[in-house]
């Protein structure tokens, strides 16, 4: 397997494609808008450049890498001659069951589906595809060149050949993979994202400010950055969409989302990909940028 498909080129979509080629596999980068193919092969270049700059990688590695990348507008031309495909669309249900419909008329029975999907059900994705057993989760962390660990998810239909087959591929993108079971949110984001909510919470019962919150997390807990800014990292409108993933899988008030979050999407602070979210990013990505409008 030398040739792989990554459908979506976004945040993730782009690191996932520049993991693959990097590690030497020709890659089919697909995606409906010619502008973010473009904005995609800019970041995975600037990625690369900066790994040559820290000297982590050769410029042969980085031309290598670049030149292993396809891009494609048309999803058919681009998973023509391919035995295994990743979905890594919007965290969108109805998105993703079109785009696994679409699959299935267009690739042959013994491809494989994988979907980056970081809180759907992988059964519920494969119910629209024949032979549901070629489908399977497979969840990369962000950023995806330098996290180590991919969670790698078994649907209830998913084989055991196809599980053993994701997980020699993975060990080929020199990544740790963990296999669980197809529960909504699995194991990352049903303990992360109620850390995240809580975080929120906190904010938003005024227990503390958005620096605080964060200073206690890093300092206290020793972790690499505040919850908060973690939240601004993966984007505050992805972390919504999982929380009600939760909330409608579990039917239980622990997993609804704070009111402080959904004003925020609804506002269109979304975090890092917007410019603001609980910091700042147009000006600093220091200045604590809360209005006092949400916590109203």
């Amino acid at each position: 397997m030398k040739t792989v498909a990554v459908i979506g080129a976004g945040t993730m979509g782009n690191g996932i494609a520049h993991t693959f080629a990097q590690n030497g596999f020709v890659v089919k980068l697909i995606d409906v808008s010619e502008k973010a193919l473009d904005k995609a092969m800019e970041t995975i270049a600037n990625n690369l450049n900066r790994m040559v700059t820290k000297g982590t990688i050769t410029t042969e590695v980085f031309a290598k890498t670049i030149t292993n990348i396809i891009t494609y507008t048309d999803l058919k031309d681009g998973v023509t001659g391919v035995d295994f495909v990743i979905e890594a669309a919007t965290e969108n249900l109805d998105l993703k069951l079109a785009i696994f419909k679409k699959l299935n008329e267009l690739c042959p029975h013994n491809t494989i589906f994988a979907t980056n999907t970081s809180s759907i059900s992988i059964t519920q994705i494969a119910a629209v595809v024949a032979h549901p057993d070629r489908v399977i989760g497979m969840h990369f962390m962000n950023p995806v060149p330098l996290m180590p660990l991919v969670e790698i998810i078994k649907g209830y239909n998913t084989s055991d050949e196809v599980v053993a087959i994701t997980l020699a591929l993975t060990q080929k993108l020199e990544k740790t993979a963990v296999t669980v079971n197809d529960h909504p949110g699995f194991v990352a984001n049903r303990i992360l994202m109620p850390m995240i909510n809580e975080a929120i919470e906190t904010l938003y019962n005024q227990v503390a400010g958005v620096a605080e919150i964060d200073a206690v997390m890093k300092l206290g807990m020793s972790h690499p950055m505040g919850t908060l800014q973690l939240a601004d990292f993966i984007g505050l409108d992805v972390c919504l969409s999982i929380l009600n993933v939760m909330h409608d899988g579990f039917k239980n008030p622990k997993y609804a989302p704070c009111p402080l979050l959904v004003n925020m999407v609804n506002a269109k602070k979304l975090g890092v990909k917007s410019g603001e979210g609980f910091y700042d990013y147009s000006e600093s990505k220091k200045a604590e940028k809360v209005s006092k409008q949400f916590l109203k």
